[in-house]
């Protein structure tokens, strides 16, 4: 990212604040500029990084800076780092807008549902560590019939999927036709529930934090992490069917939704 950002500025200025001192180097069109200087002492920790869009290779209406997208992007990413505070501030207008989550997940769900009706008022909500990959997962019905899952692996946005969610769809839809099964719910059924029958009207986050991530493509929108299948997929096999077991009475209220999405496709 900041190799990019560098690359395509006209100027760019990084200070980094580390070992007890301040240190700076300043760059021009991807080179640098002189050497690292050695400003002074600090007992803060952290990098600023000033930059200026290069207009030999942007137009002029690509460098106006949209409040809007960016606010977007910093509540993400707010979201899914529970606690983090994030400032964005505007000095164009003043405007200025904080972003910080303490239940991180659970309430991007709420976010994502603010104009729906939830089936069940609490968020399903569990995280773990297994083989070094951190998961964590949010998820809640609503009365819609469309489903909203969205997928990150180290806070980027994997908006073609990849083995996480691949992992977390199959698990879903086995948790849920197991628990139908055995509390007798699918009723006079001749089959199972299918994945677009339990995944209907679902608003769901799954993120994953991987040491060495692979993705497919350069762009980094689909995550090809075999092992990372297995990982999602025992999880929420476990997590889901402990929250059914513990909450019987708005997992039937899911449940009913999903065998109703069932007959209205068969």
């Amino acid at each position: 990212g900041a190799s990019v950002v560098n690359a395509l500025s006209s100027k760019c200025v990084v200070e980094v604040r580390r070992e007890s001192f301040v240190w700076k180097q300043t760059y021009e069109r991807g080179k640098p500029v002189g050497d690292i200087e050695k400003l002074g002492a600090t007992d803060r920790t952290g990098t600023k990084t000033t930059f200026r869009p290069d207009t030999v290779i942007f137009k002029a209406d690509d460098i106006t800076y949209n409040f809007a997208t960016l606010a977007n992007r910093f509540r993400e990413l707010a979201f899914l780092n529970a606690g983090l505070l994030i400032s964005l501030t505007d000095e164009r207008t003043g405007k200025k807008q904080d972003f910080q989550f303490s239940a991180g997940l659970q309430e991007f769900i709420s976010y994502m549902n603010e104009s729906k009706k939830p089936l069940h008022p609490e968020v399903i909500h569990f995280k773990g560590v297994r083989d070094d990959v951190e998961v964590e997962v949010a998820l809640q019905w609503n009365d819609s019939y469309s489903e909203s899952i969205y997928s990150y692996c180290n806070n980027i946005n994997t908006i073609e999927g990849g083995t996480h969610l691949v992992g977390f769809r199959g698990a879903l839809t086995r948790t849920a036709n197991a628990y139908a099964t055995t509390k007798n719910l699918l009723k006079d059924m001749k089959e199972n529930l299918e994945g677009e029958d339990i995944r209907e009207g679902l608003a769901a986050v799954v993120s994953v934090k991987v040491r060495e991530p692979q993705f497919e493509g350069q762009t980094k929108t689909k995550l090809g992490n075999t092992e990372v299948k297995g990982i999602v997929e025992s999880m929420v096999n476990d997590k889901l069917a402990d929250w059914f077991d513990r909450n019987p009475t708005p997992a039937k209220t899911i449940i009913s939704k999903c065998v109703e999405s069932a007959r209205a496709r068969l």
